[in-house]
């Protein structure tokens, strides 16, 4: 999708038309000019980067015409329509049709150039829509997978695509619900081992008792009820990966075992003598810092430096909050196929609640909201409950959130300009380069 969207502007009067275009591009909108409805019908298509202003009343396919023939190729696309004086009963026709909007002559530039940016964020809103339910039907993207474009994700993106075919260990540190098994995936699916076998293994609900059996595997016979060989965690993840969720609860007696495995990339099932090599690659994750644990003799140091070749943090949903619009998109559209009902669009209440919420669960918090929006019973728990702590906000923390929200914003629809950012704000760009070093929305031009 282009970041500039333009206009199709079609009208048979050439001063009017040179007029309009004028005041369109004196306030840096893109526009076409055409004399007919024809011609139009030839420059638009389904995912046409801009909206259509017409005239009612032109030689051949008038206006209402060629808004029925434009709604046949996209529903969706935002058609202004130019009314002489008394024409309102049509131009309330052309509004109960599917129009946009219309303009009454005489009409002012500068309320043109307001109805025009108008349909324009409506139409750019539509083809981000459009371009993030593509990106779900194809599952092979990467963006389909970590849905944003704040500069965090994009950051993370480029790191997974790197990495992805790296032999190197990796170490995913990130709060509860931020994704750490999401990326891991994405790592085992971006490098050579995507055909071998992903393997989960939850560090801290495995009894020790069980350790051994689980992760190493055992022989027939080797301890009471062990009838047939079981191939362990590890041995099953050979040629693929293995993953070490919550690696900060293992006990340390597991730990040890672990460590030797991972340093000599063989193993002993239970109950044998015959050391098997595996060649799996491993990626650990935590939400604790595993540094500060071995300091406090609580996580083995030659284990966290085994793990730590390379260590990938994931950003909190709170520091990405530009991000929320994407991402509850991305999980309405899946809640709704899960569910069989139709994807609802939040409210600009509900919006403004989700956008200053803190998001103690980050992205799997959003996603059970998008669960509840879906369901219809969203009230009663955070962010929409009325008397929930963490919907509480001060008013420097809400205004913060928006802040932030905002010019992430308008950087991504000015693909990253400073200067024309800046502009759209109403800011000076020393301002808004200090905003962005505040909130750590990274370095544009």
């Amino acid at each position: 999708m282009s970041d500039t969207l333009q206009v199709l502007l079609i009208e048979d009067d050439p001063d009017v038309r040179l007029g309009c275009e004028q005041a369109l591009k004196l306030e840096d909108i893109p526009v076409t000019g055409v004399d007919n409805a024809e011609r139009a019908r030839r420059i638009v298509d389904r995912d046409f980067a801009g909206v259509v202003v017409s005239d009612i009343h032109l030689p051949g396919m008038d206006g209402m015409a060629l808004l029925k023939a434009l709604q046949a190729v996209d529903p969706e696309l935002p058609v202004v329509l130019i009314t002489g004086h008394g024409d309102v009963s049509l131009a309330v026709q052309a509004m109960k049709d599917g129009a946009h909007d219309f303009i009454e002559k005489p009409f002012s530039p500068d309320y043109l150039v307001e109805v025009v940016r108008r349909a324009l964020d409506k139409r750019r809103l539509t083809l981000e829509v459009r371009q993030l339910r593509a990106q779900l039907a194809s599952r092979d993207q990467l963006e389909a997978k970590l849905v944003g474009r704040s500069p965090a994700i994009h950051r993370l993106r480029q790191l997974v695509a790197d990495l992805g075919n790296s032999a190197a260990d990796i170490l995913l540190f990130g709060e509860t619900g931020t994704g750490k098994e999401l990326v891991a995936r994405c790592l085992h699916d971006a490098g050579p081992r995507r055909k071998g076998n992903f393997v989960a293994i939850n560090c801290g609900g495995l009894p020790e008792n069980l350790f051994d059996s689980e992760i190493f595997g055992h022989e027939a016979g080797a301890y009471t009820g062990a009838g047939k060989r079981r191939i362990g965690k590890i041995e099953h993840a050979s040629g693929g990966t293995l993953f070490l969720d919550e690696i900060e609860s293992m006990p340390v007696p597991m730990q040890i075992k672990l460590l030797r495995v991972l340093q000599e990339r063989s193993l002993e099932r239970l109950g044998s003598n015959t050391s098997i090599p595996v060649d799996c690659r491993v990626i650990a994750a935590t939400k604790a810092d595993l540094k500060e644990l071995s300091d406090r003799d609580r996580f083995r140091a030659d284990l966290y430096y085994r793990l730590n070749v390379v260590t990938l943090p994931l950003p909190p949903l709170r520091e990405r909050r530009e991000d929320i619009p994407l991402l509850l998109e991305h999980f309405l559209l899946q809640a709704a196929a899960r569910q069989q009902r139709p994807a609802p669009t939040p409210t600009p209440a509900q919006m403004n609640r989700l956008m200053a919420h803190d998001w103690p669960g980050n992205v799997r918090e959003l996603r059970n909201v998008a669960d509840r929006l879906v369901l219809g019973i969203e009230a009663g728990a955070p962010p929409f409950a009325t008397h929930s702590p963490t919907a509480v906000q001060s008013l420097t923390e809400t205004v913060e959130a928006f802040e932030r929200a905002l010019i992430a914003e308008a950087l991504a629809r000015h693909n990253g300009s400073l200067a024309r950012a800046a502009e759209a704000l109403s800011v000076a760009k020393t301002t808004l380069h200090d905003k962005l070093k505040k909130y750590r929305l990274g370095t544009f031009a």
